[in-house]
C-alpha cells in the first residue's frame, strides 16, 4: 500500500489496547446511562434516518409479520444483518433491534459488553441483538456475513487501523456497506474541559487526562482524517468511498448533554 504502510503503526506499544480497554471499562457505567438517555432522545430518530438512507438492500432476508417495521423506516427487502464494531453500551443494538434488524455488537471492553447486554435486556431486543467481547482489529466472525457494518467513535482508538479496515471488508457480503462515524478527537483534546463539551462534562479530570495520553500514544492521532481513511479504503478496494463532514452537525444540533465540539464525520464505503 506504499506510503500508507510506512506510517509507524507496527511500532505501537502492545499494551495500548489494554490501556484503551481499561479506560472504557472505567467509563462503562456513566456511558451506559448516557446512551440510555440518548436512545430516548431526538437523536435516535436522526441516527436511524441517516443510517438507513445509506444501508444496502438486505441479502435474501425478510422481516416477519411480528417484527415488521413501518414503511420508510427500513430498506426495501427486509431485515439487515448488522455488525456494530466497538458497540459500547449497545445503542445501535437497541436502535435497530427494535425495528427487527439483526444486530451483532462487538467490543474489546468487558464492562461495555456487559452494559450492552443490560441495555438489550432493558429494551427487550434479545431476539434480534447479541454482543460479544472481541478485538475490532481481528474480529472472529464468518466472512461475508453482514449487510452493514457500523462503527462509532472507535477508529481513533485503533493502533492498527489498516488491518481493521481489511478485516471489516472480509466480513461484508458483496454489496455490503461500511459506515464509520468518527472525529479527530486528539486534535481537539484541549477542549475536553471546555464548557461546550457537554458529553464529557461528567468525566473525572483523571479520566480526561488518561484520554489525552491515549491520544498521544496512537499514530492515527497524527493523521489528517478522514482524508487518510478515504485513501486507505480506496487502496483496499472498497467502492464509492466518500466522507460527509457535516454529519455530526445534523445529529447533534442542540447544545445538550450529548454535544461534543469536535466535528464528527461519516465515512461511507461499499464492498464490490
Amino acid at each position: 500500500m506504499g506510503e500508507l504502510r510506512e506510517i509507524p503503526f507496527a511500532e505501537e506499544s502492545p499494551q495500548i489496547k489494554d490501556r484503551v480497554s481499561a479506560y472504557w471499562n472505567e467509563r462503562a457505567e456513566s456511558f451506559f446511562a448516557q446512551r440510555c438517555r440518548e436512545i430516548e432522545s431526538n437523536k435516535a430518530a436522526r441516527w436511524r434516518e441517516e443510517i438507513l438512507a445509506l444501508a444496502p438492500v438486505p441479502a435474501g432476508s425478510a422481516l416477519s409479520s411480528e417484527t415488521q417495521a413501518p414503511a420508510g423506516e427500513r430498506p426495501a427487502g427486509g431485515a439487515l444483518n448488522i455488525l456494530d464494531i466497538g458497540c459500547g453500551a449497545g445503542f445501535f443494538e437497541v436502535l435497530f433491534g427494535t425495528m427487527g434488524h439483526r444486530v451483532t455488537g462487538i467490543d474489546l471492553s468487558k464492562s461495555m459488553v456487559e452494559k450492552a447486554g443490560e441495555m438489550i435486556r432493558r429494551y427487550q431486543v434479545s431476539g434480534n441483538a447479541a454482543v460479544l467481547q472481541m478485538d475490532a482489529e481481528h474480529p472472529d466472525l464468518p466472512a461475508e456475513r453482514f449487510d452493514l457494518i457500523i462503527t462509532r467513535n472507535l477508529t481513533w482508538t485503533l493502533p492498527h487501523p489498516i488491518e481493521a479496515y481489511e478485516a471489516w471488508k472480509t466480513l461484508l457480503r458483496p454489496g455490503g456497506v461500511l459506515l464509520n462515524f468518527d472525529a479527530e478527537y486528539a486534535k481537539g483534546a484541549h477542549r475536553l474541559n471546555s464548557p461546550e463539551n457537554q458529553a464529557h462534562r461528567q468525566i473525572s479530570d483523571r479520566l480526561k487526562e488518561e484520554c489525552h495520553e491515549i491520544y498521544h500514544l496512537l499514530s492515527i492521532s497524527t493523521l489528517s482524517r478522514p482524508d487518510w481513511d478515504l485513501r486507505v479504503l480506496q487502496e483496499l478496494g472498497y467502492e464509492a468511498v466518500s466522507a460527509d463532514l457535516s454529519f455530526g452537525e445534523r445529529i447533534y444540533r442542540e447544545q445538550d448533554e450529548f454535544h461534543i465540539p469536535d466535528r464528527m464525520f461519516r465515512i461511507y464505503a461499499r464492498k464490490a
